[in-house]
């Protein structure tokens, strides 16, 4: 038999032929910067930079809202579309009455950001379990569990807050049943029909969220949150629970985490047709700068490799702790 007449090593020999024909394209434009805002870091001595860093994530901080404005704009400088914020407010209470605050952490930050930076995207974590003093993601029953109706309403209540401190997307990261059709009922009622909804559909109940925990000060005090976020061995619901939060309004779809759910990515894209999200959570970003530290991996090859798989496998949006650092990378 003659030698076959295709050498697919051929387009592999050089950068210029291995970029002619790359399949999959990373950009400063697809990554979205998630930031921790916490209250009271404004002259707080132990902080007087204004910053506050987080062990388990090495280089990401805790930021006071001068900083929060500080940092958005150097995620504007490198291309960087938009940030996601998530906060700590001053007080916690039962039902996390701080995440509607008007005068809130995260919509403090928002109107701050927005002022200074008005082309960057400020997107915000619609949920209460940073500011319930159990830390669960909704209301409790007497029992302990959640109660999905109940919660369904303060969250509502928390994303039309942001969108009216001038939130260009809102992100719902609670799970509970039909929290996406109250959210577009709720910002269509009070005017706020532009803001778009980028619902956490398919979030697993995921052991790589420890250092999220940490940053957020979000650890439930008692517990876990099976009952409400998915089963990591469930792909068919996933693309359920997407479905689902079509029909109900939302704008993007999102998958998290994502590393371990990429063919969920795929399901969720192939299945709806929409923009996707997924988000490369805390404890992939831990792992990948421990390995690095060590001087186990590449940290820059790991990290764009992974950010590479992550889009292959269909995610249009990448929220990641290495925002910043691939923006950099990709310019040289």
């Amino acid at each position: 038999m003659a030698f076959p007449e295709t050498r697919l090593r051929r387009l592999r020999a050089t950068p210029a032929l291995r970029g002619l024909v790359r399949e999959t394209r990373l950009s400063a434009s697809q990554f979205v910067y998630p930031m921790f805002v916490e209250h009271g870091l404004e002259g707080d001595p132990a902080h007087p930079t204004g910053r506050a860093p987080i062990a388990s994530m090495p280089g990401v901080d805790r930021l006071s809202v001068e900083q929060a404005v500080a940092e958005a704009g150097e995620v504007a400088a490198l291309g960087l579309p938009g940030v996601l914020l998530f906060g700590l407010p001053a007080e916690k209470d039962a039902d996390g009455s701080g995440a509607w605050d008007p005068d809130g952490i995260v919509q403090r930050a928002t109107r701050a950001i927005k002022a200074a930076h008005p082309d960057l995207l400020v997107i915000t974590d619609v949920c209460l379990c940073e500011y319930t003093d159990h830390g669960h993601c909704g209301h409790l029953r007497a029992d302990g569990t959640v109660d999905n109706d109940a919660s369904v309403a303060l969250i509502a209540r928390t994303a039309v807050s942001h969108a009216r401190a001038g939130a260009d997307l809102v992100a719902p990261s609670d799970m509970m049943d039909g929290r996406v059709g109250a959210i577009r009922a709720a910002l269509d009622e009070d005017g706020l029909s532009d803001t778009p909804i980028m619902a956490y559909s398919a979030k697993f109940s995921s052991a790589f969220y420890g250092p999220f925990r940490e940053a957020a000060d979000s650890a439930p005090a008692f517990g876990d949150r099976r009952g409400y976020q998915m089963d990591p061995a469930n792909g068919d619901e996933a693309v359920r629970e997407a479905l689902l939060d079509v029909q109900e309004g939302a704008d993007i779809v999102m998958v998290k985490p994502a590393l371990a759910y990429l063919d969920v990515i795929r399901r969720v894209k192939d299945a709806t047709a929409m923009p996707v999200a997924a988000y490369n959570v805390s404890g992939e970003y831990a792992m990948v700068k421990a390995a690095a530290a060590a001087g186990h991996l590449d940290e820059r090859a790991t990290v764009l490799e992974t950010l590479t798989a992550i889009r292959r496998a269909g995610a249009d949006i990448v929220i990641t702790y290495h925002a910043k650092d691939a923006a950099r990378w990709l310019q040289n």
